[in-house]
């Protein structure tokens, strides 16, 4: 049995700013090599903003351990103007939630969340110097593609249709 549970949360709750920042500090450090400033950090998350990962075509996923602390987040949208298709954003295991799988759960919950909102197809997008993420998407059947419409700064994508239980577009 897993360490932690993964619920539904409003993106707009208590702390997911401060949780988007750390996720975008880490993304700097790994992706950019060095810290992010303060106005790089407001920059993306306004270009990038999460407020499209909660009802009525998106849902942010909080996993927590049994004392209700914070391990790890995903959300998933449907993406405008694609067909049966939502986008994984966001996933993020903190470094206390590390090893243990949680990337594998949030992953099986974000697509039976995609499912739940009708898609029959998940896509994501990610970076060369994120060899966990990519690993893990591969393990989980997702297979690289062409970009699509997501921010300007990626260097993978990935898809991956949502098979039994999907929507049919």
């Amino acid at each position: 049995m897993p360490a932690w549970t993964i619920d539904e949360e409003p993106v707009t709750g208590t702390g997911v700013d401060e949780l988007m920042a750390q996720y975008f500090r880490e993304m700097g450090l790994r992706v950019l090599g060095r810290p992010v400033t303060e106005g790089e950090l407001r920059r993306v998350i306004d270009e990038d903003p999460h407020s499209g990962l909660g009802p009525p075509d998106g849902t942010f996923l909080v996993a927590r351990d049994a004392g209700g602390e914070i391990l790890g987040y995903a959300g998933v949208r449907l993406l405008p103007g694609v067909p049966a298709t939502a986008e994984l954003k966001r996933m993020f295991v903190r470094p206390a939630g590390r090893g243990a799988g949680l990337g594998r759960g949030l992953l099986r919950a974000v697509e039976a969340a995609a499912r739940r909102l009708g898609a029959s197809r998940i896509v994501c997008e990610t970076n060369t110097e994120l060899t966990e993420a990519r690993a893990l998407y591969t393990a989980h059947g997702y297979r690289e593609t062409g970009p699509y419409d997501g921010h300007g700064k990626a260097e993978h994508w990935y898809a991956k249709p949502l098979g039994e239980g999907a929507a049919r577009g």
